[in-house]
């Protein structure tokens, strides 16, 4: 058993990532703003807070792995970096994004003509925190990147990991569904083989 805090863990993601979690036995806590959002459940327990009030971060002090789930656009690298360092957790695992992956020939997705311009900020702000995680020596992180599309689907527990290029199925698709990519993250918990680096999961 691990013990977890969860940020983000009423989004598309961060909920899968809780249901994994819990599923495997592992006691979490989640950093919510709005706890009505989250039902009681074995194994979780609801801190209400706010990252941007370092002082939240001493509610999660003593967990083992910090997870974040949150949307780049909502923080900064520096606030996210500057309130795990504030927790004293020594494990960040980070859900990244695919824009900072690379195509086939070489170029990030980031910068295709074709990358939609609706998802350039976000996209932009997660690239941004990658590259601030590389400067980061202090703590244990990963930056764990999904593909191209990422959305619901099944849990099949069968997946490729990878490390800075995209990853595509039989068919020639990039993707991943979230209850897969939660999946691989909590084995990444379980048994930590990334340090300080990005990796990537798909079909």
């Amino acid at each position: 058993m691990t013990s977890i805090a969860l940020l983000g863990a009423t989004g598309n993601v961060g909920s899968r990532l809780l249901d994994e979690a819990l599923a495997r036995g592992h006691q979490v806590t989640a950093l919510v703003r709005d706890p009505t959002r989250l039902a009681p459940r074995t194994g979780l327990r609801v801190v209400t807070g706010d990252l941007a009030q370092l002082e939240t971060a001493k509610a999660l002090a003593g967990h083992e792995v910090l997870i974040s789930s949150l949307r780049f656009a909502d923080i900064s690298p520096a606030t996210l970096i500057a309130f795990a360092r504030a927790t004293g957790i020594p494990r960040l695992l980070v859900v990244g994004g695919a824009a900072s992956l690379n195509l086939p020939d070489g170029t990030r997705l980031f910068d295709a003509p074709a990358f939609p311009a609706e998802y350039r900020t976000e996209a932009g702000a997660g690239i941004a925190t990658l590259e601030a995680l590389r400067e980061v020596s202090d703590l244990d992180w990963a930056f764990v990147s999904p593909q191209m599309v990422f959305a619901p689907g099944e849990r099949t527990g069968h997946f490729r990991l990878g490390r800075d290029a995209l990853l595509f199925d039989g068919a020639g698709d990039s993707w991943i569904s979230y209850e897969d990519f939660a999946v691989a993250l909590l084995d990444e918990v379980e048994r930590p083989v990334h340090h300080h680096s990005r990796f990537t999961v798909g079909y």
